[in-house]
């Protein structure tokens, strides 16, 4: 199968894992060792997967990392595995950290089975970095993840391709986690950037505090523009190519339903957000006279959300938990459906 599939039938051993697996070495059996074989590698062939694999580091004598990957006879990475019960961002990689400063491994990974994390040594020659360039869920990935990962595999690897967009990716994998926090809740230094572009007085706590809220929606109010600018254009081109049927004079039933120009646009962002995790021609519209449903597979039973637009004085977007019970939020226009994107992409994702 191809990587695309491999990573799909690893994601559910994932799944399963999470709920079973309570050591590293059922994790290791049940995720890891099939992630290097979709990697390329052949996990019973020691000329390519090296188990424990020790090189003595100074005075730490017998310390092992759990996998080294080889390619042509040179060991290109590193792989140290824990329980799939272990944080990543709270997990101790001593062992992997200095393995990489002695061996001819420019790239280190830490999992999980879970999370894959990717190091190398962009901020210092030899010296692991203490971040990773490239972070990779089995729990929550898209196309870009898929390719990116496809970096790795045994039958592409290219170190110099790798580590030339390594950099990048992982300054803009850290502007885009710091900017996504301070869109949740902007902190006092983010303000205060802001701050002295719009206020001509001093900027004490209490203007800080003032600004906060303001500096927040604006920044929320920037992106939504961005994304209604990046869909109008997309439906633009979508109606453009659509086919327009022929005419017939023999008279249609008014079955009293109208699909307003709003819930086509809004089907349209619901769309766009889920196709970061299903295909978007699995994503149909049914309208209906009290409210126009978004459904998968063109299936009633597998709804994605709701749209609750026929009131003239208020909107609302209706979403489904893991027992399809739905639950509605205000919103005041069609782009406002993109701060629902965790949950619309956690929706399809249960019915694939």
């Amino acid at each position: 199968m191809d990587l695309k599939d491999s990573v799909r039938d690893i994601a559910k051993r994932a799944s399963v894992a999470k709920g079973t697996a309570e050591t590293e070495e059922a994790t290791k059996q049940g995720v890891i060792l099939p992630f290097i074989r979709a990697l390329g590698f052949d996990i019973f062939d020691l000329s390519q997967v090296v188990p424990e694999f020790n090189s003595d580091v100074g005075t730490k004598k017998g310390e092992k990392v759990d996998y080294a990957l080889k390619i042509d006879g040179e060991i290109v990475m590193l792989v140290e595995a824990k329980p799939v019960t272990v944080d990543l961002g709270e997990a101790q990689y001593n062992q992997l950290y200095r393995y990489f400063s002695v061996t001819d491994a420019q790239i280190a990974i830490l999992t999980n089975g879970i999370e894959v994390w990717f190091f190398s040594d962009i901020d210092e020659k030899n010296k692991m970095d203490k971040r990773p360039f490239f972070r990779f869920s089995f729990e929550g990935y898209d196309e870009d993840d898929v390719r990116e990962l496809a970096k790795f595999h045994r039958e592409r690897f290219n170190i110099d391709v790798i580590l030339r967009t390594a950099a990048a990716l992982k300054y803009t994998t850290s502007a885009a986690s710091y900017l996504k926090e301070q869109l949740a809740d902007p902190s006092d230094d983010f303000v205060r950037l802001v701050g002295k572009q719009i206020y001509d007085g001093n900027l004490t706590k209490s203007v800080i505090e003032q600004l906060r809220e303001p500096v927040r929606s604006a920044f929320e109010n920037v992106i939504r523009e961005k994304i209604q600018e990046k869909l109008t254009a997309a439906f633009a081109d979508s109606s453009e190519q659509e086919e327009v049927p022929e005419t017939s004079d023999e008279p249609v039933a008014d079955d009293g339903i109208v699909t307003t120009d709003e819930e086509i646009e809004a089907f349209y962002i619901v769309r766009s957000i889920v196709s970061k995790a299903v295909p978007s021609d699995r994503v149909f519209m049914r309208d209906a006279k009290s409210y126009c449903s978004i459904i998968f597979d063109d299936n009633n039973r597998k709804p994605i959300c709701r749209l609750h637009f026929n009131s003239k004085s208020v909107k609302y977007i209706g979403i489904f938990d893991d027992e399809k019970k739905e639950t509605r939020h205000e919103i005041e226009r069609p782009a406002d459906i993109a701060r629902f994107e965790d949950s619309l992409i956690e929706t399809v994702k249960r019915y694939e």
